[in-house]
């Protein structure tokens, strides 16, 4: 960072800080990832100065004769990692991706059904005050007392209203999805059926998730998550869309442009591109399949904790805790996981009492941490922190008087638990030395 410090040493040195700060903790949201510096090299790069409205060959503005071929190739790479005939590479991220896809295929106050947020769902897949149910009307589908989806009302309730679209897509959902299932429903009705996958593209492509293309019309997905890209998204147009509808592709791309965006970010493609070439390569199987197995050991070691798994464990990268019986709430074990080094997320659990501002479970995953090279024996380790965060905390609770949703409150708890969390925080650390952000994928 030369340049950047000697032109701007306040913001280099934030930079810095929080390359220290992603080293020195456990990266467990499992929304984040870790970005080669292939990647990274590709998103700083030139491309950044090149506006290049519209699509390659059919550009608003000279001088796209090169970005022209950038699309195309990672177009191309996306085809054929994920086969399917047709992909725009120009969301800005997963939600605009969603939201063309609606607004492609949709009328204003159409039906859409999407899983609730509370069972796990998107805020685009319906979520109140998301614009995906200001312009169209919203029927979510929920999750059964297992916690897993139930399609049998999913099923009455497509049956009765008729949607327009089946969004089949989870942000906070541990088990494999049923694309089969969901296809019957859809194809019962006439609806179309989009497969977000945002969270498990890279469990896709490596062969550790059923893939969804065979039986759905529409595939969206964000590029970071298990992807490990940079932060944008593609929507993929599969056989059966067209064959359902043939003026599919080129209705989203209506929809991206001039439909909801401007000129694409040709820096942030072209990195998509890099990430999509560094998971064709055969070591990408064996990381996913890793990320899959590192979560289901974490799962199982906080069970022996008697931690309340929802659904009692996991099929892919993530893990959603229910606290309830530890008598904790999710924002009180967040705060105080991350003094002690420990970085996961807040998160609503199917029936919570709370209100979704104070749910009462936590999300954590393993693709951050398996990216860095840690395996089956480092879950244990950490499952074993978080247990010991959790038991310092709720020690520390049973002396305060008050309920968790007062700020101050939780302030007082973590602050009592905190030269414990810092003790924590010591191990964490340690183990963390051992293994490096690793940013180079051969």
């Amino acid at each position: 960072m030369k340049y950047l410090k000697k032109t701007d040493p306040a913001i280099a040195k934030l930079i810095e800080l929080e390359g220290k700060r992603q080293q020195n903790t456990l990266m467990m949201i499992p929304s984040e990832n870790i970005a080669s510096y292939a990647v990274e090299e590709a998103v700083g790069s030139c491309l950044m100065n090149k506006y290049s409205e519209g699509y390659a060959r059919r550009r608003y503005y000279q001088g796209n004769e090169i970005v022209d071929e950038v699309e195309t190739l990672v177009q191309d790479r996306a085809k054929k990692l994920f086969n399917v005939p047709y992909v725009n590479v120009q969301a800005h991220s997963g939600s605009p991706a969603n939201f063309a896809v609606y607004t492609a295929l949709l009328k204003p106050g159409d039906v859409i059904m999407g899983l609730s947020l509370a069972s796990g769902g998107h805020l685009t897949h319906g979520a109140n005050k998301n614009a995906s149910s200001i312009y169209f009307k919203s029927l979510p589908y929920e999750v059964d007392e297992k916690g897993t989806i139930d399609f049998k009302t999913l099923r009455e309730l497509a049956k009765q209203h008729k949607p327009s679209i089946i969004v089949a897509g989870t942000t906070a959902y541990a088990r494999t999805l049923d694309w089969k299932k969901f296809a019957a429903i859809a194809d019962e009705v006439g609806a179309y059926l989009l497969a977000d996958i945002s969270h498990i593209s890279g469990l896709v492509i490596g062969g550790n998730h059923p893939s969804p293309v065979p039986h759905v019309h529409v595939v969206t997905t964000t590029t970071h998550k298990t992807l490990r890209g940079p932060r944008g998204a593609l929507i993929m147009t599969t056989n059966k869309g067209l064959d359902k509808n043939p003026d599919l592709a080129k209705q989203i791309n209506s929809a991206i442009i001039p439909g909801i965006q401007g000129g694409p970010h040709m820096h942030t493609i072209a990195g998509i591109g890099v990430a999509l070439e560094e998971a064709a390569k055969p070591q990408f199987k064996k990381y996913t399949k890793q990320i899959v197995a590192n979560a289901k050991v974490l799962a199982a070691e906080l069970t022996k904790f008697s931690f309340n798994l929802v659904t009692g464990g996991t099929d892919n990268h993530l893990i959603l805790i229910d606290l309830q019986n530890k008598q904790l709430l999710g924002n009180t074990m967040a705060e105080a996981c991350e003094i002690a080094g420990i970085v996961l997320n807040r998160n609503a659990v199917p029936n919570d009492p709370n209100p979704p501002f104070f749910p009462s479970g936590i999300r954590l995953g393993t693709p951050g941490l398996t990216t860095r090279g840690m395996k089956e024996r480092e879950m244990k380790q950490i499952a074993s922190y978080i247990n010991d965060v959790a038991t310092v905390i709720g020690h520390a609770k049973k002396f305060i008087v008050g309920t968790e949703l007062d700020k101050d409150t939780r302030r007082t708890i973590v602050n009592k638990a905190r030269k414990e969390l810092v003790e924590i925080k010591k191990k964490v650390e340690i183990l963390c030395k051992k293994f490096p952000l690793k940013k180079v994928y051969s």
